[in-house]
């Protein structure tokens, strides 16, 4: 059994798997692929990917591909918390430019499906966070894009509580949504 839970973006959705406990601890079916087909969600996964954060307020994104290798992805976390953010970056949809958000933690046990034509990011609210995502493409570097996590027009409310956010080299030199050709 599976949750599917639309965000304020619909295309986003929130996945909460079914938890089956005893004494002994729990058992949990956290991918079916029919089960997602059936609830009209992608279904060709071909490639896992795991992170570790070892800061808190470590920030990764907002990053997407651009098609032939455009990718979903379903994420969730294994240990810790993160905000996790999609952003709509599809040029003729009513929401563009838009975002939906949801926390993901280990102890909710909740997973988060973002569409392609979506950047994604997310921010660690822990120390030692570990995140695991299935997604629909390869990794392509030719493809691989990002945009700003501060991008003014976006405005993602990240709940850095005036920290500053460690980043990677390639986040912080990101372009602004407006400054990225978009194929989507």
């Amino acid at each position: 059994m599976l949750t599917v839970t639309p965000l304020s973006i619909a295309d986003v959705v929130e996945l909460t798997p079914r938890k089956f406990g005893d004494n002994r601890g729990f058992f949990s079916e956290t991918f079916n692929q029919q089960r997602l087909i059936d609830a009209g969600l992608p279904g060709q996964w071909i490639q896992d990917n795991q992170s570790l954060s070892r800061e808190k307020y470590t920030l990764r994104g907002l990053h997407y591909q651009e098609p032939p290798f455009a990718q979903a992805k379903l994420v969730r976390v294994l240990r810790g918390s993160i905000f996790d953010v999609a952003v709509d970056i599809r040029k003729d949809s009513p929401t563009f430019g838009k975002w939906a958000s949801l926390v993901l933690s280990a102890d909710s046990f909740n997973q988060i499906l973002v569409p392609e034509g979506f950047a994604h990011g997310f921010l660690t609210l822990e120390e030692d966070t570990e995140v695991f995502y299935k997604v629909t493409a390869p990794y392509s570097p030719q493809h691989d894009r990002n945009i700003r996590w501060d991008d003014p027009e976006i405005a993602v409310d990240w709940p850095i509580e005036g920290q500053a956010p460690h980043l990677s080299d390639k986040d912080k030199v990101a372009p602004l949504l407006r400054d990225v050709s978009l194929v989507f």
